[in-house]
């Protein structure tokens, strides 16, 4: 019995530690990294790259999402979506988050210098100091266009999938890059809208806090419009073929609904479905481009 006890109570605390890392947002990171790699290739990845570039990134990744959860665990009490963290529930505590963080952080960086190369490190490295520090610690509490500037971090995964396989960076992968950055305005405000009361509650200077929903809601539309074109340039670049043009202008057609919606006829509703139709957009059209790289019309 007592067995079992400490065996349960040991998957809950590795539970914990896994939730420090954010899964679904790193799943997210680690997918489209993944496609990175496989795009930079005419045929299979190398199964070492594969392999080790997915770990190694995800480690980091998920380090970056703990020291997030540290630094804003004050700020997560305070959410509803995020106040059942374990820093805010007090099951972990800092030291063991911030040991974690590093511990998985080295482990990711070492993996990717020795078993991928030193460019995808040293890229995964500044990515990570990108989200944990510059866009956690310095911009979202000083500023609404904390998004808009973080969001390069957060644009980065397909580009270190990108590197992992070919130890460079082309413009293709600065493509991929450029559609990532498009999408997090529009994908972050439309939670930040329906979520306004918390950020303000918590002292973030979100979009919708600052300038208002009117405001906010215009910028998603005009943020929605720019991700429409930029994600049309792997085709005009002939980085890909018919299958994506197709796939790119559906799902660009939907978000661009949405965005109009949320503009002119705001509710909490309709912004909650843009921003669950934003992931779904993303993932899609990442795993469309997988398809159309293998299989050009």
């Amino acid at each position: 019995m007592s067995i079992s006890i400490q065996s349960s109570a040991g998957a809950s605390r590795l539970q914990q530690f896994l939730q420090l890392t954010k899964p679904r947002v790193v799943s997210l990171i680690v997918f489209t990294a993944v496609i990175g790699m496989f795009l930079a290739t005419p045929g299979m990845v190398p199964m070492g790259v594969l392999v080790f570039g997915t770990v190694g990134i995800a480690l980091v990744a998920g380090a970056a999402a703990a020291i997030n959860c540290l630094v804003e665990q004050k700020i997560d009490a305070v959410m509803a979506r995020t106040r059942a963290r374990p820093l805010p529930m007090g099951t972990i505590s800092a030291q063991e988050t911030l040991a974690f963080a590093g511990a998985a952080g080295g482990v990711g960086l070492t993996i990717l210098y020795a078993l991928v190369n030193p460019l995808t490190m040293w890229l995964t490295l500044a990515t990570f100091v990108g989200y944990a520090i510059v866009y956690t610690v310095i911009l979202k509490p000083l500023t609404p266009q904390n998004i808009v500037i973080g969001g390069a971090s957060g644009a980065m995964p397909p580009v270190l999938g990108w590197a992992a396989a070919t130890g460079q960076v082309s413009h293709e992968a600065l493509l991929l890059f450029l559609i990532i950055f498009a999408w997090t305005p529009p994908h972050f405000w439309a939670l930040a809208l329906y979520r306004k009361n918390e950020y303000a509650a918590a002292g973030v200077p979100m979009l919708p806090v600052t300038h208002g929903d009117r405001f906010t809601r215009l910028h998603v539309l005009l943020y929605t419009i720019i991700l429409f074109g930029v994600s049309l340039l792997p085709f005009a670049t002939r980085m890909t073929g018919w299958i994506y043009l197709v796939a790119a202008l559906l799902l660009g057609g939907v978000f661009l609904f949405y965005a109009i919606r949320i503009c002119v006829a705001y509710s909490d509703s309709a912004a909650k479905r843009t921003f669950r139709y934003s992931i779904f957009y993303l993932s899609v059209l990442f795993a469309v481009l997988l398809v159309d790289h293998y299989w050009r019309i």
